[in-house]
């Protein structure tokens, strides 16, 4: 066995405390948002109209937001959609209107402002069908979760399982708590980058507990504490350069990506730093203060049947 410089060992463990409360501060913060707040969803929740239009130079978006707050239109969101000249605008369902007459009603006014300008698509959906799918997308994550929990239990150690959900919940709630505080857009493209959220997170957990798993069977230690520490420092390397290498690539979508992928980059770069931290603290600390022990995950000696025999003179 390679030994070990406990000189060099982080001590993350002694700062278990104020990092569960700093968390439960940031959780009761984003509750609190979600009950004065709420979300901000998107049309793939809340239904309504999507027009696309196209442009023969590149778009003016404030100009086209104030044409259209002068037809009616004040509650239009407006983003470049794939290139310069290409605009998406949403609007939220209007009662006793059709989709179609307000697509037409949208783009007669933008062309009185613009007679270049291009209608490319319409598409409208339902309340309806948003509710399916606020309702399908809520069952995946709560599935998840799930999933992750046997798996977790069966693979390491149950306790090991409750902190790992604990970091996964931990970071779902503070990312969508970001975008309850700051107002953003919540749409089907979020939903997908908290799942993407919980797979990173999840597996930069399972690397630390295989490491604390294995350093508990091999290091001849028996404070548990000082093995955590010992496996957190061992995998940080490895966390850091994952961490950092994801995180330049979601900050290069998030400059160049266009507006479209605005919210999915925004909801990434959080995750991410949010989950790596999660992964240090809060699942090994939960892990901790449900009082996992080095007995826990050493195997149990099975005797052979008839060793007592062989044993005998």
């Amino acid at each position: 066995m390679q030994l070990l410089n406990l000189s060099s060992t982080i001590r993350f463990m002694s700062a278990r405390k104020l990092s569960m409360a700093f968390s439960a501060l940031l959780i009761l913060a984003s509750v609190a948002s979600f009950m004065i707040k709420g979300l901000n969803f998107g049309l793939d929740f809340t239904g309504g109209t999507a027009v696309e239009v196209g442009f023969s130079q590149p778009a003016d978006l404030p100009k086209i937001r104030k044409v259209l707050a002068d037809n009616g239109f004040a509650d239009a969101a407006v983003t470049l959609f794939g290139s310069s000249q290409e605009v998406l605008v949403r609007i939220a369902p209007r009662e006793g209107e059709k989709a179609e007459t307000i697509g037409n009603q949208l783009i007669d006014a933008l062309k009185l402002a613009d007679s270049s300008v291009e209608m490319r698509r319409i598409e409208f959906v339902g309340p309806s069908v948003g509710e399916d799918l606020k309702e399908d997308g809520g069952l995946a994550m709560l599935t998840a979760l799930l999933c992750i929990l046997v798996y977790v239990a069966f693979r390491f150690e149950w306790r090991f399982a409750v902190g790992a959900v604990a970091a996964l919940f931990h970071d779902v709630i503070l990312t969508m708590g970001l975008f309850s505080l700051l107002e953003l857009e919540f749409d089907l493209t979020i939903l997908a980058a908290v799942l993407a959220v919980i797979g990173y997170s999840l597996n930069d957990t399972i690397v630390v507990s295989d490491r604390i798993r294995e350093n508990f069977r091999k290091v001849r230690i028996d404070d548990t504490l000082e093995i955590i520490n010992i496996s957190l420092t061992q995998t940080m390397n490895r966390t850091l350069v994952t961490s950092i290498t994801t995180i330049l690539v979601l900050i290069a979508l998030f400059v160049w990506g266009g507006q479209t992928i605005h919210g999915f980059a925004t909801a990434l770069l959080f995750g991410v730093f949010i989950g790596t931290y999660s992964s240090v603290y809060v699942a090994s600390s939960v892990a901790v203060a449900m009082g996992v022990s080095k007995e826990d995950l050493i195997p149990v000696e099975v005797e052979k049947e008839g060793a007592d025999l062989d044993a005998m003179p």
